[in-house]
């Protein structure tokens, strides 16, 4: 049997003005989900679900990619693969209004653990204007 990790970490865009092979193509990185608004979209098992996007999806996981049950080797994978940070990126996302998060699962069932987001990867989400999301489940 094997164990769930206790950390993983996304980095998610959100818009509705390019389809998602413009971030494909940006990032040169195949993502994890992407989707259009009101498209329909799969369930993990590939079925297809009875509501469709309600917002335009670009993201990518460290899920499969790392194993590690603290944030910084998520942060730091995700970091690399989308060679961040570039300059223009912030220009991009408020030309089409967009949003963008590090969406962080943080498993703390015991409530003895505290995330980890080093500093660097802090000053990098700000200047980018990428939202840190930790998303924490006791």
């Amino acid at each position: 049997m094997t164990t769930r990790q206790l950390a993983y970490a996304s980095f998610c865009i959100y818009q509705d003005v390019e389809l998602p092979e413009f971030w494909t193509k940006y990032f040169d990185v195949t993502p994890s989900t992407a989707g259009v608004k009101g498209q329909p979209r799969l369930t993990r098992s590939g079925q297809q679900s009875a509501f469709a996007w309600r917002q335009g999806i670009w993201s990518i996981s460290s899920e499969e990619a790392v194993s590690s049950d603290e944030l910084t080797p998520h942060f730091r994978y995700l970091v690399s693969r989308l060679a961040l940070p570039r300059a223009d990126f912030r220009a991009l996302l408020e030309r089409q209004n967009g949003h963008a998060r590090f969406f962080c699962y943080w498993a703390n069932y015991e409530g003895n653990r505290v995330p980890d987001v080093p500093d660097d990867i802090r000053a990098i989400a700000d200047s980018m204007g990428i939202e840190i999301d930790i998303d924490e489940y006791r």
